[in-house]
């Protein structure tokens, strides 16, 4: 009875060490992914990186900056990747390839399974900075390569590490292979409670070309504003069903709030100041540049402000090669509000590549009653939003700070994904995008 009784205790401790143990791993790794209801980690692939110093990570299709990374399978088109490290010794870099599901969880499949060549690259394609205070080395390639190139269509991730095999940083993109015709129409939304306010995305799925078999299970449907996670919707199912028709046409399972037009300043001088600029100052060797003081926008009216919907683009005006001759600035923001008390407030933009993390949140300073941050930037013109992380609920709210309107021009890209049971991977069969313009 005396053993059964110590057995039974040493049983439960282990099993609370065990839970303790999952309990920390989840928590741990949150910030790197998923969560199921049955409380499984996912590992997520997202743009992340994971080296201090590599700044400005670019990735676009060849010869069309600012353009979203994606190309068409077994087609001439390429993407080029930049990235800047603030070294001034040469490293050896080198890239891999890693196929993701249609929520950007890592799929199973073996590389060569996906990939034709060489599943290791090196990046050998580098050239230092030119007359910048902050000096650093630009590295960057182009893919597909006569060395590498993909077999199927779907979500991927460039994975970049050094020369002793540390991850660099890892970077999205997108294989299409077009097997449907995406329609899709942006209107005011048309319960009356959101008519100033959101967005409604209608969409028609035409698959004449390709037999789905059950479209509830079967296909996907990403849309994101302005082509970013925040607030995508993803698990949308099919309406209507009807001759190699796929209907979404909702009310509200399928409205975004309009949110507001971005927040903008422009650092392509370092010698001049713009608009939004206060003053600009040379620290230490290093540019500090302090923009003026921005305020809340809920409440204001709506205002058109030319933007490029939160991207960001690399340029220097004194100089003839943006890449190499653009020197880093450290820019501070300041935004004059009363601490909020139910989350944090962050910095949001293609340059934050949409993410909440902890370089880009605001800190409180009491005595002047404001939220501020500095961030290391690469000369450019920038566009940028405040958002709030509700701690209450787990949400990111754009229109806490920035408003929202019905009027505000934004793009929606809309993706279609279809579940390949044979070959074991999602492919992307379908990909639109609309401009909210369509509204006017």
């Amino acid at each position: 009875m005396k053993l059964n009784t110590i057995f039974l205790t040493f049983l439960i401790y282990l099993i609370s060490l065990i839970s303790c143990s999952f309990k920390k791993q989840i928590i741990d790794y949150n910030q790197e992914g998923a969560i199921t209801s049955d409380k499984t980690v996912i590992s997520l692939k997202k743009n992340k990186i994971f080296n201090d110093n590599i700044k400005t990570v670019l990735c676009y299709i060849k010869n069309k900056k600012n353009s979203i990374p994606i190309i068409n399978l077994n087609s001439e088109d390429k993407l080029t990747i930049k990235f800047d490290a603030l070294e001034t010794i040469k490293q050896d870099y080198y890239y891999t390839i890693t196929l993701c599901n249609e929520d950007w969880t890592k799929n199973n499949l073996n590389k060569n399974e996906y990939l034709y060549g060489f599943i290791n690259n090196q990046i050998t394609d580098y050239e230092f900075s030119f007359n910048t205070n902050q000096e650093y080395i630009h590295y960057q390639f182009e893919f597909p390569s006569n060395d590498t190139y993909p077999k199927v269509s779907g979500n991927y991730i460039f994975e970049i590490y050094n020369e002793n095999n540390e991850l660099a940083f890892t970077e999205r993109f997108m294989v299409l292979d077009t097997k449907v015709l995406v329609e899709a129409k942006v209107r005011r939304a048309t319960l009356s409670k959101f008519k100033n306010t959101k967005h409604e995305i209608d969409i028609t799925v035409k698959h004449n070309d390709i037999d789905i078999n059950n479209p509830f299970s079967d296909v996907k449907i990403h849309i994101k504003q302005n082509n970013h996670d925040i607030n995508s919707i993803t698990n949308l199912k099919p309406l209507f069903i009807k001759n190699n028709e796929l209907i979404y046409d909702f009310e509200e399972e399928n409205l975004f709030w309009g949110n507001n037009e971005y927040r903008y300043f422009d650092i392509r001088s370092l010698r001049f100041l713009s608009e939004e600029i206060n003053n600009i100052e040379l620290v230490n060797n290093r540019y500090e540049v302090n923009l003026k003081n921005d305020y809340k926008r809920t409440f204001e009216d709506y205002s058109i402000v030319p933007d490029i919907n939160g991207d960001f683009i690399i340029e220097v005006q004194e100089g003839w090669d943006s890449s190499v001759e653009c020197d880093y600035a450290k820019v501070k923001f300041s935004l004059s509000l009363d601490k909020v008390g139910f989350g944090d407030l962050y910095l949001v933009g293609a340059f934050s590549d949409w993410e909440i993390s902890e370089k880009f949140k605001l800190n409180y300073n009491p005595k002047k009653n404001k939220y501020e941050q500095s961030i290391l930037l690469k000369q450019g013109f920038y566009n940028y939003q405040y958002a709030l992380y509700d701690s209450t609920n787990n949400t990111i709210n754009l229109s806490y700070i920035e408003g929202s309107h019905y009027e505000t021009k934004n793009e929606y890209y809309i993706y279609v994904y279809l579940k390949d049971y044979v070959n074991g991977y999602d492919r992307l069969i379908g990909f639109s995008r609309k401009d909210s313009n369509d509204l006017f």
